[in-house]
């Protein structure tokens, strides 16, 4: 049999690779000559003037956008609506129908001896409050009164306090706001976004906030006289609630005999019932210093029971129950009962 490959294969591959090797070359050197080409056209290639003439006359006259957006409209709106204001009242009543403006939902709680409580609302259920009394502040919102922050934009314990009295919804977005007078926080501004995701105006809010402070510390230093009182035509539409001046020390509260034996006697009852039903708490308080910390739902309710029998006002006086519960509880070391609000 016959060999298969032709005895001119050798000389067939030699020719392949020579002309492979010049065809190579070839290519290129096509390539550079064309990249060189377009490398100087691009050199050439910009606008001439009859270019930039035709898109000015296609784009027309330009348009200066408008300078005022709808958000400082209506910053603008509230912040003239706070500034017209002739009284505290007439303040935060104004306050909350600029926030109007601005936000959803909003409410205004008023401090005092170291409660919050509510003033008035805007957006939030007709039915509010859901339920009545003084909110006491959770430590968030307590840094925040102290100024330890400035603002509040997180949900949390502080939110779900002072939102418990007017409502079950929680909004997506929060802010609280704290109303200064003389570097003192005299009122906490809730809001937030209501169904919306978002508040649009935050900023906006934080500037009416500080401009309804500057305008409260105004008032304050301008009230040298009682307003005198206007015709019952004329009266304001302002909320019927007395709005308690932050810079006015309480009136003190009379406590006769009986009344104080009392309140000594409900208060040795709710303290000892803490003490019953929690001895390791307690026992732990004693040792470590921090009975509110481990107690504090209990030591509110039991506050909270006192002060519904005898009044807030009897408790700030004469501290008696808290004077009970350092007796009972902490072995007459105030130290031993922590970061209590009401200490």
């Amino acid at each position: 049999m016959s060999d298969p490959r032709p005895l001119d294969q050798p000389q067939n591959d030699a020719l392949r690779t020579h002309l492979e090797a010049w065809l190579n070359q070839q290519n290129q050197t096509l390539l550079e000559e064309v990249m060189a080409a377009w490398q100087g056209a691009l050199a050439r290639f910009h606008p001439d003037e009859s270019m930039l003439s035709g898109l000015r006359e296609a784009v027309g006259p330009f348009a200066a956008p408008d300078s005022a957006g709808p958000a400082d409209t209506h910053l603008a709106a509230a912040l003239d609506l706070v500034e017209g204001a002739t009284s505290q009242s007439d303040l935060l009543k104004r306050l909350l129908d600029a926030l109007a403006l601005l936000v959803e939902r909003s409410a205004l709680f008023i401090l005092k001896q170291g409660l919050a409580s509510l003033y008035a609302h805007r957006g939030f259920e007709a039915e509010a409050p859901l339920k009545v009394g003084a909110v006491v502040p959770p430590p968030e919102l307590e840094a925040l009164i102290q100024g330890l922050n400035q603002s509040l934009r997180h949900k949390g314990p502080g939110y779900t306090a002072l939102l418990s009295p007017i409502s079950a919804f929680e909004a997506a977005d929060v802010a609280i706001f704290p109303l200064r007078h003389k570097k003192k926080a005299v009122a906490l501004l809730l809001v937030d976004s209501g169904l919306r995701r978002k508040l649009d105006h935050p900023e906006q809010i934080r500037a009416l906030v500080l401009a309804t402070s500057a305008v409260l510390a105004s008032l304050a230093a301008g009230k040298d006289e009682e307003p005198r009182p206007q015709p019952a035509e004329h009266q304001s539409s302002a909320p019927t609630q007395v709005v308690p001046e932050p810079f006015e020390p309480p009136a003190p509260v009379d406590l006769d005999p009986r009344t104080r034996a009392a309140a000594e006697r409900l208060a040795r009852v709710l303290v000892g019932d803490v003490e019953l039903y929690f001895p390791a708490k307690v026992a732990q308080a004693r040792t470590r210093g921090n009975l509110y910390a481990l107690l504090r739902d209990e030591l509110e309710r039991s506050r909270a029971t006192f002060v519904e029998r005898f009044g807030e006002g009897v408790e700030i006086q004469h501290r008696i129950f808290t004077t009970t519960v350092i007796h009972q509880l902490c072995d007459g070391d105030v130290s031993k009962l922590g970061a209590a609000p009401w200490a």
